[in-house]
């Protein structure tokens, strides 16, 4: 028996590796078939999300008004918050964007200051950079994210309809997958989808607690210091900080740049920059952590890496719904006494 030992252990190390082979491959051609198919499957699973999170106003609005009548008005309801939102961060761009023009010369001395005491002290590269930078790519900077934001109306429509259909067929998903026995590889499906809902509605309830929270803090800060447009900094802080990790590091170095063109002065866009980090690393690694709690505890690297990999499928919109996708695979391994490792890894709590 002790002859067959070296063999069986050599082959269950080879099915072993095989076995993790398969699952990256397979791991790799779902996110490239996911980044190939953006079109559909990013406003399906934005959909999904929304379905998840506005459920109980449904819940709510079917027992006084007809099922298409709730899932319209709710679905409205949800839209008219999300226009605000970019809205919001339009309005609050667009009148960066003209300051910017008014007030280019400044960002490009500035520049021209910047380079030539780096090539003082040896830096020839800056000189390289001045050839590339202008005051022209800066507004075609703001252009541009502004472009992308008026080209979401398709986007839009496309997650309307499919919402508006996710919204009607709940009641009916759940009596089917309760007939075809409610579960799937060891998953409860009904009970994983309700955990995961719950989820998302206390991720967008902290989320937007947060965003709000920082908004005023930086209207504060930008009136304070006398930062021009202190209300268009704080809708940009606001809007950004739905997004992890990408929209308050923007949300900071923004006005620390237009603080230093503005005063001409590198303590005073110092001051900025200090306190409005100060502001993101409170409100990101005190508050948030602890109006969350256990159950939404996520390692910060897993929710970095997330961040930047959805966004590098999806673009804006997978940089928003990385987070939500994470919670709900968790949700999902709590269940699976074989995944519990990949809970234990992921999971931010200390203890």
């Amino acid at each position: 028996m002790n002859g067959h030992l070296p063999g069986s252990g050599g082959a269950g190390a080879g099915l072993s590796a095989t076995g993790g082979l398969l699952l990256v491959s397979t791991v790799i051609l779902l996110l490239g078939a996911l980044s190939w198919g953006e079109a559909v499957f990013a406003p399906a699973a934005f959909a999904i999300f929304i379905v998840m999170v506005v459920w109980p106003l449904q819940v709510f609005l079917e027992a006084r008004l007809p099922r298409m009548v709730a899932s319209l008005i709710t679905v409205a309801v949800t839209l008219v918050c999300v226009g605000a939102l970019l809205t919001l961060f339009a309005w609050g761009m667009s009148v960066v964007g003209q300051w910017l023009i008014g007030n280019g010369a400044r960002f490009q001395a500035i520049y021209q200051i910047g380079t030539d005491w780096l090539e003082g002290h040896g830096f020839a590269v800056a000189g390289q950079l001045s050839e590339t930078f202008n005051t022209a790519w800066l507004v075609r900077m703001v252009q541009t994210t502004l472009a992308r934001f008026n080209g979401l109306a398709g986007f839009a429509a496309l997650v309307f309809a499919f919402a508006v259909l996710g919204l009607l067929e709940v009641e009916s998903l759940v009596r089917r997958i309760t007939a075809a026995g409610g579960r799937f590889g060891g998953v409860d499906i009904i009970a994983a989808g309700r955990q995961t809902a719950a989820h998302f509605r206390r991720y967008m309830l902290v989320r937007t607690i947060a965003s709000a929270l920082t908004g005023a803090i930086v209207w504060i800060i930008a009136h304070l210091v006398g930062l021009e447009h202190p209300a268009a900094w704080a809708a940009i802080a606001f809007t950004l900080n739905y997004i992890p990790f990408i929209g308050p590091v923007v949300a900071t170095v923004l006005p620390t740049l237009f603080a230093l063109a503005q005063f001409e002065s590198f303590e005073i866009a110092l001051v900025v920059l200090v306190c409005l980090t100060a502001v993101q690393f409170v409100i990101g690694s005190y508050l948030e952590p602890i109006l969350t709690g256990s159950t939404l505890s996520i390692s910060p690297f897993a929710v970095m890496f997330m961040v930047f990999l959805w966004s590098l499928l999806w673009g804006l919109t997978g940089a928003f719904i990385g987070v939500p996708i994470l919670v709900a695979v968790l949700t999902v391994c709590r269940q699976l006494p074989s995944m519990q490792w990949l809970t234990v890894m992921l999971s931010g709590d200390k203890e």
